[in-house]
């Protein structure tokens, strides 16, 4: 005999909680995320449809396989793994379950999934980011990227929150430090971006005028003149 999981039609689709990386493509072209775990090689979009990482040609997610995309049910859990080293300087995706999934105890493994919040943690050293600069590390095509504040940066390759949503499209909201949400837009006059959004981006400016002021200095005092005084 041969037993069948209890099939679900929800009115809505379910919602779930993730922790990634986020990626931004080599020419800055693409924003999307990168998972901790099983299939972290493979840089996935807003919305993505779910393969098997084993190459097999089944549908995921399978019965007897472990492909899909994987989230919990409950936000404090998928916050607790941002404590391991491993995984400090992942965000916090809330993400919708699409297509067909498969429920557990903990949470859901799907076919489809599309990202809606992206909660960004602090700076390494604590301050709130105001940028998702080059992590050091990423897969091919792809560059990792970690949340750093605006004195942090030190001319890293960086795209403000905002400018990370855009890129990633497809309504992604961004949400950097103690709830400052960051919306996708340009920043041109009708994208209609508020103050707090403005104070990032203008945090990430600063920053980067500061590296090359500093580059410029450095440069001026090695050719033995010190600078022009005025």
């Amino acid at each position: 005999m041969r037993l069948r999981l209890p099939e679900e039609r929800p009115t809505e689709p379910p919602t779930g909680y993730k922790i990634a990386h986020p990626v931004l493509s080599q020419d800055g072209t693409r924003a999307g995320f990168t998972g901790v775990s099983l299939g972290g090689a493979l840089p996935y979009g807003v919305v993505a449809e779910a393969s098997c990482v084993y190459g097999l040609r089944h549908r995921a997610p399978h019965r007897r396989c472990d492909c899909g995309f994987h989230c919990v049910h409950d936000r404090t859990t998928a916050e607790a793994l941002l404590c391991t080293a491993e995984h400090r300087t992942a965000v916090l995706l809330e993400v919708s379950v699409l297509g067909r999934y498969i429920r557990f105890e903990r949470g859901f493994r799907s076919a489809r999934q599309r990202v809606r919040t992206a909660t960004v943690g602090p700076c390494a050293c604590g301050k709130v980011a105001a940028a998702l600069a080059d992590a050091g590390w990423g897969r091919p095509g792809w560059r990792a990227l970690v949340a750093s504040c605006a004195g942090c940066l030190r001319g890293r390759t960086s795209v403000s929150p905002a400018g990370f949503a855009r890129l990633a499209g497809d309504g992604l909201r961004v949400v950097a430090g103690k709830g400052l949400e960051l919306p996708a837009g340009d920043l041109g006059p009708s994208d209609g971006l508020g103050v707090p959004e403005l104070t990032a981006e203008a945090a990430l400016l600063q920053a980067r005028l500061d590296w090359f002021q500093a580059q410029l200095a450095r440069l001026g005092g090695g050719e033995g003149g010190g600078g022009v005084q005025g």
